[in-house]
Formats: C-alpha cells, sequence, structure tokens
C-alpha cells in the first residue's frame, strides 16, 4: 500500500479504528444518513464550478479556482481538524507533483463560513509522520481500541465498536 489518499488522511483524524475498517475494505458509510447529507449539500452548491477534481485516484478536490486555490465542501465543522488535515494533504501530495497551489479553503455553506488552510514546513514534517503512521495502522491485525468521543454515536461503524 504505497497510495495513501485524502479520505485516509480525514479518518486518521477522526478515528483510528475507522481508519483500520477503511484500509481493509470494509465500508459502512453509503449507508450513512451523515453521508447522504453531505452528498446532498455537495450536490447543490457551487453549481458553477467545476467539480470534483480527482487526482491519480488519490485525492478528489471538490473544486478549484484559476489553478491556485483548493476548495472543499462540508457540511459541519464537527470534526474541523480532520478537515483541515485532509486539506494539508492535499496541498502536501500536490506539492509532491510540483504544482504550487497557493492554498486551500473548506467551505460550510450551510454555516456561510470559511476556513483557509495553508501548507507549513512543519506542516510537512508533520505529514511525513501522519503518512507513516497510517502505513503502520494498516499492517495491524486487530483494529486500535474504541475513542468512544462525541463523533462516535454518529459513525457509520458504532454497532461495530460498541454493541
Amino acid at each position: 500500500m504505497d497510495r495513501i489518499t485524502g479520505l485516509m488522511v480525514y479518518y486518521y483524524f477522526v478515528c483510528h479504528k475507522k481508519l483500520w475498517y477503511h484500509l481493509k475494505n470494509i465500508n459502512l458509510e453509503s449507508e450513512s444518513e451523515n453521508v447522504g447529507i453531505g452528498k446532498l449539500i455537495d450536490e447543490s452548491c457551487y453549481l458553477r464550478a467545476d467539480k470534483h477534481i480527482s487526482i491519480d485516484d488519490t485525492i478528489n478536490i471538490d473544486f478549484m479556482k484559476n489553478w491556485r486555490v483548493l476548495h472543499d465542501i462540508k457540511k459541519s465543522k464537527s470534526i474541523e481538524e480532520a478537515s483541515i488535515w485532509q486539506m494539508k494533504y492535499y496541498l502536501y501530495y500536490l506539492r509532491k507533483k510540483g504544482l504550487n497551489i497557493e492554498k486551500g479553503i473548506i467551505d460550510y455553506p450551510l454555516l456561510k463560513e470559511r476556513k483557509e488552510v495553508t501548507l507549513s514546513n512543519d506542516d510537512k514534517i508533520e505529514m511525513d509522520k501522519i503518512i507513516l503512521d497510517i502505513k503502520r495502522i494498516k499492517k495491524l491485525e486487530i483494529a486500535p481500541s474504541n475513542l468512544n468521543n462525541k463523533v462516535c454515536s454518529k459513525c457509520a461503524f458504532y454497532e461495530y465498536c460498541f454493541c
């Protein structure tokens, strides 16, 4: 597994157990009501933008402005740190490919807010560590421990973890 996707980085910050399930191709997200709501928001916002740009089947950018600013559409700020690091990964990945993307913006259309994201040299060093840790999690024979935090109750894997 050499390919690290933006979704893997997102799940890394949400829950290592959820990431492990994803890495083992155990996916329940298509059944999730929250995922459905997110897709509806994505489909109904920013209609004039060229959306869903997939690069190397590794990162999926919601839309770009002038090939300099990336945009990612999110339903809420409930897991904002994960969203920020996912965007940092997009910037990291594209810069490794030689594209000098200026910044990323996380759009929260329901909140009418946005969050600007940049990639510092310290972020690049941290991203290298995150990538190594994702690879470590992939090699685990059994899933990491449950988090039991506020996002767990809305997770598609809740019953796997707690029932």
